[in-house]
Order: structure tokens, then C-alpha cells, then sequence
């Protein structure tokens, strides 16, 4: 890749990376998915929980790419520099399993939210669906073909073309507002605790704020380095203000039985009870320009970390074969028939939104774990800070919180999709296996052998729940 104007992307293009990959599907559910766990407090608490978390966590990556410019890779590199090659593998595969699963939640939503006007494609999984679905899926790979910093531009479009949309969603939702209504759902009394209510909606908040890391990963293409920092902390504001209007403007409009039984994407339905049947055309119209732009920021991003994980030999080295438009080839193929896969699948689980939604937030969990850990590391051990020592202290609470955040956050999400992760990682390992046999370099450590063992053995009781019903998809 060269570094000029023509194949780089400006501060603009990377802060629109990662709000066009933060908003997308999960914002046009909130109102229900909110609702059905959680009044208007708890909501106010898991925001803030998440908003604090997911700002330690923007900062982590903002200093990272000051203190380690010479790593471009983004969320695989600094794992692999503070743990090793098998934890920065999995933090790629983990990653890169995310943006797959993030274009699957887009594909089913549109199918989904088409299924309100067209019968046939019911809740985004039948046979109509998934064929339409899948249409879809090798037309945006057609595009991004052509080229990275072309489909960048037409994602900054489509990033515009669907914030404008949820704006006039606020000034509708505020001026409809009835503090009536807000108050009875602020704190209703027929409600779980409060601590149940806030975790209720963690995994949520998680899937909602996965992106965040889009700058960084795309940080070899910056025009200036310090454009990388900035995009993920600006874009972060912008999405937190956004997600939390959306949430507590709709906890104003209908009560809390009633938000929670609006069917998806539920932002149509608040906006209808306020200005009547058009306002499902409206919203439903406005999803469709923004999941499609949402799913094209993931697209890129899952074709990138393959290809780079590949440049840096963590990954097979066919995956960093590039078109004649420097396009990552092999990655944008192979990531394109996981996808088509997972399509496939979807025709044979339930719920599979909801699925899609809670694998996303798992299997980004272990990345972000490890690049929080990394920015704890290095500013515990102070290396780097010898030259430039300010703001050592600062950067070590920031980096602990953000570990703390996401440890918890993994905790929060239960034994399910930890094993469930675990049945993607352990197969996937056999990508990391042909890049060692590569390198000619031992494949693994003593206590990443370890590491791999209880990955084998969380998969295979991943499997076994599967197949006995205990863990239902």
C-alpha cells in the first residue's frame, strides 16, 4: 500500500469508519431491547457502565497509537506485542469472527424489516431471505473489489445518509416527549433489581458500541497518525450521545409493557406512535440506508484485519494477496463464505437477530480484553513513557478500567457464549497453525499450549450442549 493522498484516508474518512461501524443495526432496537430488561433508570446506570468503559477503552486505543505508531495492525497488533503470537492470532480470528457476525446481524435486520412489508421474508431467516440476503452480500463484495478507499468514501455517504434520519427521530421523540410517561417507566415497581435490570442489558450495550476500534485497524492507511486517535474518541461521543437519546427519548413516548413488545427494528415502532403509519415507512427506510452502511464499514474491516494479521505472519500468507485495486483479495473471499455459511445456518436457529447480536459482543470481548491489557502493560512497566513520561499515571488508571470493563463485561455475558466462543476459536486455530509451519517457528509456547487445551476442552462442551440441547441456538 502507498502512503499517498489517493490511497489514504483523512481524518474525516476514519471518524466516519467508525461511527458508519458503531451505527448501524443495534441502535433502531434499543426502545424494545431496553425495555424488555430494564426501566428508565437501570438504562441511565448501563449507560453509563458502558459509556465510562467504552471511553477508558477509546482512550486505551487513542494513546496506543501514540506510543506504538510503528504498530498498524490496530486491535491484532497489540495483542500480539503484549502476548504473544497465540493471543494476537486469537485476537484476530476473535476480531475478525466479529466482523462477520456484525454483517450477518445487518443482513438479517434489513430481511427483517423488509419482512413488514413483504410477508416472504418474515423475521430476515427464510428461504426468501437468506437468498436475497446472500445477493446482497456478493454485490457489496463486487464493490469493494473495485477498492478500500472508494468504498471508504461511499461509507462516509452512507454515514451521513443515516445519522440524518436518526436526528429527526430525536426532534420527533422530544417534541412527542411526556414526562408522565417517563416517570412511571423511570423506576417501574414491578421490576427485577436493579443490578439484574443493568445486566440485563450489558451484552447490548457491547454489540452497540463494537467499532470502535475502526480507526485503528484501518491506522496504515492514515494520513497522520494522530488522525487515529482523534476518530476513535470523536466518533465514540457522537455514537454514546446518539444511543443514549434514542434510549431515554423512547421511555417518553409509550410505557414500558409497550416499548418492549414493539417488534424490530422498534425505533419504526416508537416513531409511528408518534406521528402515525408513515412513521414505520420513515424509520424502516432510514435502517435500510444505514444497516447498508453499517455493513459496508464491516466488510472492509473484516477483509483488513485478515489481510494485515496475514502481512505481519499470523495468519496464512495467502490471505495478504491483493487485487490490482491493493484490495485484500483472499480475505474479502474467505470472509464472504464464512458469512454465506452463517446465512445458511440462520434458516435452522431462533431468534437469530438476537443470536447474532449476543455472538458479536462475545467474540469482540477477548480483543478488547487484550488491548486494554496491553496499554495497562506498557504503562505499568513505563515503556515508552521513558522519553515522554507525561501522562504515565493517567494512562495506567484509564488502561486498569478498560480491563476491568471488559473482564466484567465477559462475565456478564455468561457461560453460554463463552463456550460458544470457544467452538469458533479451537477450529480456527488450525489458520494460526499454517501460518507457524510457515514461519518454521514451534506452534506453541508451554503455556499457550496450556491455553489451547482448555480452548479444546470449552469447545468440545460447546459441542456436546449442542448436540444434547443443553445450549439452544
Amino acid at each position: 500500500m502507498t502512503d499517498s493522498s489517493s490511497t489514504s484516508l483523512s481524518r474525516a474518512s476514519l471518524t466516519a469508519l467508525v461511527i458508519g461501524s458503531m451505527v448501524g443495526a443495534g441502535i433502531f432496537t434499543l426502545p424494545a431491547k431496553f425495555a424488555t430488561a430494564s426501566g428508565g433508570l437501570a438504562a441511565l446506570a448501563a449507560w453509563g457502565i458502558a459509556g465510562g468503559g467504552m471511553l477508558m477503552l477509546a482512550f486505551v486505543f487513542q494513546t496506543l497509537s501514540q506510543r506504538r505508531p510503528d504498530l498498524d495492525a490496530g486491535i491484532y497488533a497489540y495483542a500480539k506485542a503484549g502476548f504473544g503470537d497465540y493471543l494476537g492470532f486469537a485476537a484476530a480470528l476473535g476480531y475478525w469472527i466479529t466482523c462477520c457476525l456484525a454483517q450477518l446481524a445487518c443482513l438479517i435486520l434489513i430481511k427483517a424489516t423488509l419482512g413488514a412489508f413483504v410477508p416472504i421474508f418474515g423475521d430476515g431467516s427464510t428461504p426468501a431471505a437468506v437468498l436475497s440476503a446472500s445477493l446482497l452480500l456478493w454485490g457489496v463484495h463486487a464493490l469493494v473489489l473495485r477498492g478500500i478507499t472508494q468504498a471508504a468514501a461511499l461509507n462516509t455517504i452512507a454515514t451521513v445518509a443515516k445519522i440524518v434520519p436518526l436526528l429527526a427521530f430525536l426532534v420527533a421523540a422530544a417534541l412527542a416527549f411526556r414526562a408522565e410517561v417517563f416517570a412511571a417507566n423511570f423506576a417501574p415497581r414491578a421490576a427485577p433489581s436493579l443490578f439484574e435490570q443493568v445486566r440485563g442489558t450489558m451484552l447490548l450495550t457491547v454489540f452497540v458500541f463494537v467499532g470502535i476500534e475502526g480507526a485503528s485497524v484501518y491506522s496504515r492507511l492514515a494520513r497522520q497518525r494522530s488522525d487515529v486517535g482523534f476518530a476513535t474518541v470523536a466518533g465514540f461521543l457522537v455514537v454514546l450521545a446518539l444511543l443514549v437519546a434514542v434510549t431515554m427519548l423512547s421511555y417518553g413516548i409509550l410505557p414500558q409493557a409497550e416499548l418492549a413488545q414493539l417488534p424490530t427494528p422498534s425505533v419504526a415502532g416508537v416513531m409511528a406512535a408518534i406521528v402515525g403509519p408513515w412513521g414505520l415507512a420513515f424509520v424502516s427506510l432510514s435502517l435500510i440506508v444505514s444497516v447498508l452502511g453499517n455493513y459496508l464499514s464491516w466488510a472492509l474491516l473484516a477483509a483488513e484485519v485478515l489481510f494485515s494479521a496475514a502481512r505481519h505472519r499470523t495468519m496464512p500468507s495467502f490471505l495478504a494477496r491483493e487485487n490490482r485495486n491493493q484490495v485484500p483479495v483472499s480475505a474479502l473471499w474467505l470472509s464472504n463464505l464464512v458469512i454465506q455459511a452463517f446465512l445458511i445456518v440462520t434458516s435452522f436457529a431462533d431468534e437469530t437477530f438476537a443470536l447474532a447480536m449476543r455472538m458479536t459482543s462475545a467474540m469482540t470481548l477477548l480483543p478488547y480484553l487484550l488491548v486494554a491489557g496491553y496499554g495497562l502493560q506498557l504503562a505499568w512497566s513505563g515503556e515508552t513513557y521513558a522519553a515522554d513520561p507525561r501522562g504515565r499515571r493517567g494512562d495506567l488508571l484509564r488502561s486498569a478500567v478498560a480491563v476491568v470493563y471488559a473482564a466484567a463485561m465477559l462475565i456478564a455475558g455468561g457461560l453460554t457464549f463463552l463456550l460458544l466462543s470457544a467452538a469458533v476459536y479451537a477450529p480456527g486455530t488450525a489458520l494460526y497453525v499454517l501460518a507457524q509451519r510457515e514461519r518454521g517457528a514451534p506452534l506453541f509456547s508451554a503455556r499457550e499450549r496450556l491455553l489451547f487445551a482448555l480452548v479444546v476442552v470449552a469447545a468440545l462442551a460447546a459441542v456436546h450442549g449442542l448436540w444434547s440441547g443443553a445450549i439452544a441456538v
